[in-house]
């Protein structure tokens, strides 16, 4: 009984005077603030924190968002975010597209994105086409991207025009994403200045991978012929065909045009000079385009060097135009479609000439005396005469009728005379025809180079006079007194190129 009596008398000591420092209250402990002379009393921490992996018991406090620095709860963000949609609507953005959009917890900072935009350029209706530019913060997204674009030549006055072509851009990553496409443009030999043009013409490129689309079509591009040092200004000029798939764009175009007889390296050739070539729908444009051909009378086997002449042809609204002018030809030249068509397989120009700059050349010639039916043979004959300038025609008649004193049917049979230069051409060699006392044809010595002119003038015969250089199917070209060449010899297709492509 006594024992009983101490445990409770011992109890009752306990629970008067806890010692525990859990049970005790806290103590304040007096803390002065060196820079002030307040003094304040801040409660003892203690020794004893519990933590724990479960959620807590009051949901609208979790972890604040990494993006916005800014700790929020569940409630404030549903009341922060109706409020920034009011705002949005009130001036004119839709907001729908932003339901799955984490927003700035406050609407002073979407307000200063929207007038950053807008001072950028930009008005509703541009960022209603892309809302989501809306979740990019102006201070570590927007400014950083807008820094570099203008760093690399992209002017300031235009940053708005290319946020607008390509709002995407305002996610990326300047060291990550950006940098390297640059990078591989320059690799390219695109020029430091004509960074900002491409990027201009084409923003798209920001958001290709490099071991892609970009790089296999450089790659085909060169297995072709195409000389790497050409791919930047091809680039510079039509930089959408490094976003154009090898497989199902670039290679059948290629092989449909080698099909016709077209020589892989003349090809190339014409790739460095127009890229924009490869922008040419196979199968809604080009196809159709050389069916056309065909079917107003140009030959299969001309095909090639009417191509290579005119590459732009394959891409023309080509019916409407072969039609308007065979029949301007045929009502006022009284050249039939044949004869038409002839006309077209030398000079594929025609069918982009306007026909008051062809009249003109034509109604030179029937004032000097040529009938109208010589008129159309020497335009069968040579449809340069059409493009020339009726002032040098002029000089090189008088000469022709004044000094040279040769009948008018020579220039029926050789009209060509009309395109060459009179003072670097016809004068001298005409004067040292006369000066040797040789006479000859007007295509004898002129219609050739210097070099084989002084072999002419100082041979002991007159060769016959030959035709220029021709296409053959399968890619071989054979050139005026010389074997048939074979495409793998450069030089011989650039001189054929120089003499019979132009560009």
């Amino acid at each position: 009984m006594t024992s009983i009596l101490r445990r409770n008398q011992s109890l009752k000591t306990i629970l008067r005077t806890p010692k525990d420092p859990f049970f005790t209250k806290p103590t304040l402990k007096p803390y002065k603030n060196p820079q002030t002379s307040s003094t304040y009393f801040l409660p003892r921490v203690l020794n004893q924190i519990y933590f724990s992996t479960h959620s807590s018991k009051f949901p609208e406090y979790e972890m604040p968002t990494v993006t916005w620095g800014v700790i929020q709860g569940r409630k404030e963000k549903l009341v922060s975010r109706v409020i920034i949609c009011d705002y949005l609507k009130s001036i004119g953005i839709i907001p729908d597209e932003l339901e799955e959009l984490e927003l700035p917890s406050t609407v002073e900072v979407m307000r200063e994105r929207v007038e950053f935009l807008q001072k950028i350029g930009l008005t509703v209706d541009d960022i209603n086409e892309y809302p989501l530019m809306l979740g990019c913060s102006v201070r570590k997204n927007i400014i950083p991207v807008l820094s570099y674009l203008e760093k690399i030549g992209i002017q300031k006055s235009r940053l708005g025009e290319f946020v607008k072509n390509y709002p995407q851009c305002l996610h990326a990553s300047v060291v990550v994403e950006l940098v390297p496409v640059i990078k591989f443009l320059r690799g390219l030999d695109v020029e430091k200045q004509d960074i900002g043009y491409v990027l201009m013409k084409y923003p798209e490129l920001l958001g290709f991978k490099l071991e892609g689309t970009m790089s296999t079509s450089v790659a085909y591009l060169v297995s072709i012929g195409v000389n790497p040092r050409d791919v930047g200004p091809m680039v510079t000029q039509y930089p959408y065909f490094l976003g154009m798939r090898v497989g199902t764009t670039i290679k059948p175009l290629v092989d449909y045009l080698v099909s016709l007889g077209l020589p892989k390296k003349i090809l190339a050739r014409m790739l460095e000079k127009r890229a924009y070539l490869l922008g040419y729908d196979l199968e809604e444009t080009v196809k159709p385009n050389v069916n056309c051909l065909l079917s107003f009378g140009i030959r299969k086997d001309a095909l090639p060097s009417v191509i290579a002449q005119y590459p732009q042809i394959i891409g023309l609204p080509l019916k409407a135009k072969l039609s308007s002018q065979q029949y301007f030809f045929n009502l006022k030249l009284k050249i039939d479609p044949d004869g038409f068509a002839r006309i077209i397989e030398k000079m594929p120009q025609i069918v982009s000439l306007h026909q008051h700059v062809i009249m003109k050349p034509v109604e030179f010639l029937l004032g000097r005396g040529f009938s109208a039916d010589d008129v159309a043979k020497m335009i069968v004959k040579c449809p340069q005469l059409v493009a020339l300038q009726v002032g040098l025609m002029k000089n090189s008649y008088y000469f022709f009728k004044n000094d040279m004193g040769r009948p008018m049917n020579e220039l029926v049979d050789f009209p060509d005379y009309f395109t060459y230069s009179l003072e670097s051409r016809i004068k001298p060699r005409y004067q040292r025809l006369q000066s040797k006392g040789i006479r000859c044809s007007l295509a004898w010595f002129l219609n050739c180079s210097d070099q084989r002119f002084e072999e002419r003038l100082y041979g002991d015969y007159i060769e016959p006079e030959s035709s220029g250089p021709s296409f053959y199917m399968g890619g071989k070209l054979e050139l005026p007194g010389n074997e048939i060449v074979s495409e793998e010899e450069e030089s011989d297709d650039e001189t054929l190129y120089r003499r019979t492509v132009s560009l």
